[in-house]
């Protein structure tokens, strides 16, 4: 801010419509220190329409500027569906994704995925004028390291000077200018008076909060925020007033298929497949409503209706690569409901096609609903495996059981048939002890409870009691009428209340597969198992639909007590990659009032949350994002569910509940016990395994040849060599007509060497690494992949102890890459696809 000696000014321009810019000034009445100013209306999809960022005011070196940022926030469904926010509205590309995701229960590879295709239909829709610049990330729930990372390595294609704003969260008060006056709900045409910021009218005071603006930042600039949520619903009348005020943000192997049958994916026997859909439905996914459930009901609807309509044209996709690549043209059935054990097919299906899509192989259990049959399976080689027939204790239904050995980036095509006039043996046990080479669980004879798990690897034994617990919603109190709802987790009291004090038993003993099943209540059940050469311990539960018929709603855990000495300390995922140390009832920044003891210890839970002593870890892998927290020295909990009966007055005006009977909802959790200094290598791999789990498609056999002159495959791999453990192939997905998008990841952080030398730079040789086709050009990227990595650019952060060095991209003369510790590098491929797949 720089003293003049004239009458304080306000000078004033902005992209009207897209056509241009304008200027004007004008004497303000209200008696003020003599200050200039430049007022400086930023829209960003108008100015690049028009011609990039130069039809946009200059700045004033000489003056404060002051960025008037007209702004939204629409969601990508909440109160109303998607489609039903978005009809006829003029938008505004805020952050150049998809959608703005949430920071909190959102995965980094889905991040970075939504992030792709928004900047990329930017980028094929405008042009590089389209290009973002400027970001604004509004409404993420609270923000997480890995998002700031990610943001980081993305938004370094912003541009020469790129700029990113973060909303403050819920907790902090934010500055009068950063929301609109609630009464603003919808402005009046030509009222000036209706849009601007709190405690403004018509100018007066405009000055005064620059003025205070100026004297907090050393920076010449300052930004007004222009609206709040829902305020552009009339955009005519917004836009005219800020003028008036001027001159006063499962689709992988769908899309790995793609890549490697090439054009062949897309048309075929099975007709027109297609990725775009199930990439786009994934994309609003990620949404803060939809991935966080704080939608109404029928919105909700919506979205799994849209994740639906997405599966349906990448299942013609699938069965078009997989009758490419394996030479047959197969009947292919996509079982949706195996995780309830319901698929039909099942009964007469011959042919079990396993695709894994890691770059290293994999060896996978595979069950499958069958009836009251044995069965013989063979390998792709004909080869006959072992295979098992176990009767589930609850339903008395049956699951067949072998093990897949899957190739990197392949499938192994595996024949069940089945054996006449044989039926299967039950297997019961009374011993409450299951085992393999590597694990041993002990459960308490009395409580049917987990109460020991024994690495016999590692020669490590530690007692871990695992029960489930309830906490009674609350519906306000004396110190506060917010209730539990969608939006707020706020239990009545500190201590959660059993499901049960004891579990009924059934032992089930295999070659296969030993397993406890533990029935708690006619809500909640469970079944721990071991699988061969398996490290860690599985825990499928079952939960719900929770009984509500006493008035009380309820949030239930699986809770882990353990006597491990972890002085207040536990460790969680952020968005599934990093690992963040949390301290019970602590905030580094600030002196912490502890007034919510439980929800305010509770952290996102991507998929990892571990305690150690310094020399023991036991982890607890999830196979979705949950709240997690140690509410005490040793224990570990994780929430399942919930059912409420009262709205939290958040916005949705529904309780977090299902009309009837309510849901269930079924899941797992990975138990691994390991020393602390090797856990990193168990937990990292192993996730990695669960996030991208196998996939598999079913048909009946007997399929017509694809090609006549070409012999069918029962195994494929679409790598010549596999992958280091700590590489992971982040993404491989079609790009253009010959051109792919390949990202890989060092997946360990420093010091995660876990005596395996996992923490190393590796380096790699792209060169004839594909098997389904040749590299012959490769450019290296921004992580978004909107701008080659050569032309990308950081915004220089000028600190206390001056600007901030950042090295020059290194430019990519070979085929050969070295990856560091956690980096992600994005390349754009130029390839030529084999004739024979």
């Amino acid at each position: 801010m720089v003293g003049d000696a004239r009458p304080s000014r306000v000078r004033a321009g902005g992209c009207r419509g897209g056509v241009g810019s304008r200027t004007s000034s004008r004497a303000l009445r209200p008696p003020l220190p003599p200050l200039s100013f430049l007022f400086v209306l930023f829209l960003a999809a108008p100015c690049a329409w028009a011609a990039g960022y130069k039809t946009c005011p200059k700045v004033k070196p000489d003056m404060l500027n002051v960025h008037l940022v007209p702004h939204t926030h629409d969601d990508v469904g909440w109160l109303k569906t998607v489609d039903q926010y978005f009809y006829g509205r003029r938008l505004e590309f805020a952050n150049g994704g998809w959608v703005m995701n949430d920071e909190a229960a959102t995965h980094y590879g889905a991040i970075i995925d939504q992030m792709t295709l928004g900047l990329r239909f930017l980028e094929e829709t405008f042009g590089s004028d389209g290009r973002p610049r400027v970001a604004w990330h509004i409404d993420p729930f609270g923000h997480s390291r890995e998002q700031a990372s990610l943001f980081a390595q993305v938004f370094r294609s912003l541009g020469p000077a790129p700029s990113f704003f973060l909303t403050p969260p819920p907790s902090s008060k934010p500055r009068p200018f950063l929301q609109a006056h609630p009464s603003l709900a919808l402005p009046l045409a030509l009222s000036p008076l209706k849009t601007l910021p709190l405690g403004l009218r018509k100018g007066e005071g405009l000055l005064e909060l620059g003025n205070v603006e100026g004297k907090l930042y050393r920076s010449k600039h300052t930004v007004m925020t222009m609206g709040s949520d829902f305020q552009y619903e009339n955009a005519n009348s917004w836009f005219k007033n800020l003028d008036k005020l001027i001159q006063l943000v499962n689709a992988q192997v769908c899309n790995q298929l793609e890549a490697l049958a090439g054009p062949a994916a897309n048309v075929g026997p099975y007709g027109s497949g297609d990725s775009a859909p199930l990439n786009e439905a994934m994309a609003v996914l990620q949404h803060h409503d939809a991935v966080s459930g704080t939608s109404r009901q029928h919105v909700a609807d919506d979205y799994a209706r849209q994740l639906s309509e997405g599966w349906r044209p990448c299942e013609i996709l699938m069965s078009n690569a997989l009758a490419h690549l394996s030479g047959s043209k197969e009947d292919f059935a996509f079982c949706r409901k195996l995780n309830i054990s319901i698929c039909p097919l099942t009964q007469t299906a011959e042919r079990v096609i396993v695709y894994n899509p890691l770059g290293r192989k994999v060896d996978r259990m595979v069950r499958l609903p069958v009836s009251k049959h044995v069965y013989l399976v063979r390998d792709p080689g004909g080869k006959t495996v072992p295979s098992d027939v176990v009767t589930i204790p609850s339903s008395d239904s049956q699951e067949l059981l072998f093990s897949a050995l899957v190739p990197a980036l392949g499938f192994s095509i595996y024949s069940v048939s089945r054996m006449p006039n044989q039926s299967p043996q039950k297997s019961w046990s009374r011993v409450l002890v299951i085992q393999n080479e590597y694990l041993r669980a002990r459960f308490d004879p009395n409580t049917g409870l987990l109460m020991e798990l024994e690495n016999l690897e590692q020669n490590l034994v530690l007692p871990v009691r695992q029960a489930f617990y309830w906490y009674n919603a609350s519906t306000g109190n004396n110190l506060s009428s917010q209730a539990s709802g969608a939006y707020i987790f706020r239990p009545n009291q500190k201590n959660p209340l059993f499901v049960s004090h004891w579990a009924k038993t059934h032992v089930v003993k295999a070659s296969l597969v030993q397993e406890v099943h533990q029935n708690f209540s006619a809500w909640c059940s469970q079944v721990v198992r071991l699988y061969p050469r398996q490290r860690h311990l599985e825990l499928e539960w079952t939960v719900g639909p929770i009984p509500v018929g006493d008035g009380w709603g309820k949030e239930v855990i699986s809770r882990f007590d353990t006597p491990l000495a972890t002085g207040g300390l536990f460790y969680t995922d952020s968005n599934g990659r990093e690992i963040l140390e949390r301290r019970r009832d602590y905030r580094p920044t600030w002196k912490l009032n502890q007034t919510e003891p439980v929800a305010g210890n509770y952290y996102p839970v991507n998929s990892r949350i571990y305690i150690t002593d310094g020399n023991m870890q036991l982890t607890v892998l999830t196979d979705r994002s949950q709240g997690g927290s140690s509410l005490r020295d040793g224990s570990l909990e994780l929430m399942v569910h919930r059912r409420l009966l009262r709205d939290d007055a958040r916005g949705v005006g529904e309780p977090l509940t299902k009309e009837g009977s309510g849901l269930w909802v079924r899941g797992r959790h990975l138990v691994l016990l390991d020393k602390t200094g090797i856990a990193a290598a168990r937990h990292r791999l192993q996730a990695e395994m669960e996030v991208l789990a196998p996939q598999v498609v079913l048909a009946r056999g007997g399929g017509a040849r694809y090609r006549l002159e070409v012999a069918p495959r029962t195994q494929f791999s679409g790598l010549r060599r596999e992958l280091p453990p700590s590489v992971h192939l982040l993404t491989l997905a079609r790009w253009g007509p010959e051109t792919l998008l390949l990202r890989l990841e060092h997946q360990f952080a420093v010091g995660e060497d876990s005596g395996r030398n996992m923490s190393s730079p590796v380096t790699l040789d792209l060169t004839n690494l594909f098997s389904a086709f040749t590299i012959t050009h490769l450019r290296e990227t921004t992580l978004a992949a909107n701008q080659l990595l050569a032309y990308a650019s950081r915004l220089q952060w000028t600190t206390d102890t001056g600007p901030t060095p950042h090295p020059s991209p290194s430019r990519l003369v070979s085929a050969t890459i070295t990856l560091h510790p956690m980096e992600i590098r994005t390349f754009l491929a130029s390839v030529r696809w084999e004739e024979d797949g």
